[in-house]
């Protein structure tokens, strides 16, 4: 009797030790090489605020900027998040050689916080839109949206010309490039 406890105590402490090796082997299978949020493939569900911009031709100068800020994987995640993005049309308005030297390594901060100010917490529909709104920024600042002849305009100066759902929110596409103001 008193083999066969003390063989089963020996086969379970190798049953529980081959077990415990094998946690641990899986530990490491899944931390190695794991992508951020934005690694994530799924092509079934609807695209989050990112994958729209990146699957837009109007939108390559906005995702450059995304990706030199650091920001892919933070817009990636569950927000929600209201993107006003503006085409790259809008990018080509501003004083030459400006998205140059804000996609500059040294520029990061700087680029960091202008995209910032392009992106509120939580979902902003159109149709909610009231004229004179203010609505806060994740850089800290805020926009004003108004509302003229129709059509939705922010800080006075970028209309929205398209509005398109997304699975973390909401990307508003604008035909101009909001600057956040030198206080905020």
């Amino acid at each position: 009797m008193r083999k066969l406890l003390s063989f089963s105590l020996l086969f379970c402490g190798y049953i529980f030790i081959g077990c415990d090796n094998k946690v641990e082997q899986d530990k490491t299978t899944l931390t190695e090489n794991r992508p951020g949020q934005s690694g994530v493939q799924d092509d079934l569900s609807q695209k989050n605020v990112v994958q729209v911009a990146a699957g837009s031709k109007d939108h390559t100068t906005l995702v450059a900027a995304v990706k030199a800020a650091s920001l892919v994987d933070a817009l990636s995640n569950a927000g929600p998040f209201t993107v006003f993005a503006p085409t790259n049309a809008a990018f080509d308005k501003l004083p030459a050689g400006t998205v140059d030297g804000l996609l500059k390594p040294e520029k990061k901060d700087d680029l960091a916080d202008i995209l910032q100010y392009h992106v509120s917490l939580g979902v902003f529909k159109t149709e909610n839109f009231t004229d004179g709104q203010v609505i806060g920024q994740v850089n800290g600042g805020n926009i004003t949206i108004t509302k003229k002849d129709g059509k939705y305009i922010v800080n006075g100066t970028a209309v929205i010309i398209a509005s398109i759902p997304a699975s973390n929110g909401m990307v508003h596409v604008i035909d101009g490039v909001l600057l956040p103001p030198a206080n905020k």
